[in-house]
């Protein structure tokens, strides 16, 4: 069977896998990496960019690698490619989590109980949760449902359409390492520089298609394009800017402004500025725009593997 096919079949399965049964409470291999890279850091850190960029190397360098190992291992048998395809997609992949804790909050907000949304929006994002109202708690949801649908899926669609399964899983092992110690903190910021880096490259193509994804799917593409082209540079990430102004003109929302993260305030820039203030029911809307744009960035990486092993073979 072509590799076009397995990624196709595969992905297809691990998607669908995803839908009907999210992700595990116990033993999720994500976990597991983070446990591993976990113990990789003990042993390497340093206050230093160098020792950060090995230990990048060395956790993302390896899941690749295993991934690559199990690839070659099942690479005879059709069924065992699609199988494994489908079971490293379905392993890296987190819409429907995303869905599930977006949708537990705005149910907590729609019935009133801000306090329990505050206490399930770690569980999503990493905002000061005892900062924000009702609305602002609805605000920070949707630009995580924004953020995570291409880090939590598209992106990852996209590289295992470009390599398989050990695109797939070195995909989530560089945006888990980003989301461990890529962050800016005192001891992080030197040993974090290499896996922020990497993660700004590997999510820089999975953020312009879920834009343009969103653009499609939300009902309001010039809307979307627009907030794009005038808002995602002004935005401190190259690629939350991109996809949170797509999915905030798409949505007819304004996103951005004040936040605070581990007691760090932090003013943002708005991002669709002509929209209108967030609301509850927006925290469903996004989420279904999500699971949308989710569905079909598969088609387009199906479609583009495809392609480009037609235009390897003329």
């Amino acid at each position: 069977m072509r590799a076009e096919r397995v990624f196709a079949y595969g992905g297809a399965a691990g998607l669908l896998g995803d839908l009907l049964f999210g992700d595990p409470r116990r033993g999720h291999p994500v976990a597991a990496f983070g446990r591993a890279a976990g113990a990789v850091e003990r042993v390497l850190w340093r206050d230093h960019r160098g020792w950060g960029a090995l230990h990048t190397a060395v956790c993302a360098g390896g899941a690749a690698a295993l991934g690559g190992l199990a690839a070659r291992a099942v690479r005879r048998s059709p069924a065992a490619s699609v199988a494994l395809t489908a079971a490293a997609t379905w392993a890296v992949v987190g819409g429907t989590s995303l869905g599930r804790e977006a949708r537990a909050i705005g149910g907590a907000l729609t019935a009133g109980d801000v306090d329990g949304a505050r206490e399930r929006l770690p569980h999503l994002c990493g905002r000061d949760p005892q900062a924000l109202d009702a609305d602002g708690i609805a605000r920070a949801v949707v630009e995580s449902v924004a953020e995570n649908t291409s880090d939590a899926v598209v992106g990852a669609l996209v590289w295992g359409a470009v390599a398989g399964v050990p695109g797939l899983v070195a995909f989530r092992a560089v945006n888990t390492l980003d989301a461990m110690v890529g962050h800016k903190s005192a001891r992080y910021g030197r040993y974090g520089w290499a896996s922020a880096r990497l993660d700004d490259v590997a999510g820089w193509p999975g953020a312009r298609l879920t834009g343009v994804l969103a653009a499609v799917a939300g009902g309001r593409p010039r809307g979307a394009l627009r907030a794009w082209r005038a808002d995602a540079a002004k935005h401190p990430s190259p690629n939350a800017g991109v996809v949170e102004a797509s999915f905030a003109g798409a949505l007819g929302v304004r996103l951005g402004g004040t936040l605070s993260y581990g007691g760090r305030v932090e003013h943002r820039p708005v991002l669709n500025a002509p929209g209108r203030s967030v609301e509850v029911a927006d925290v469903e809307r996004a989420a279904r725009l999500s699971r949308r744009v989710s569905w079909l960035a598969l088609g387009v990486c199906v479609a583009g593997r495809a392609l480009l092993s037609r235009r390897g073979k003329s």
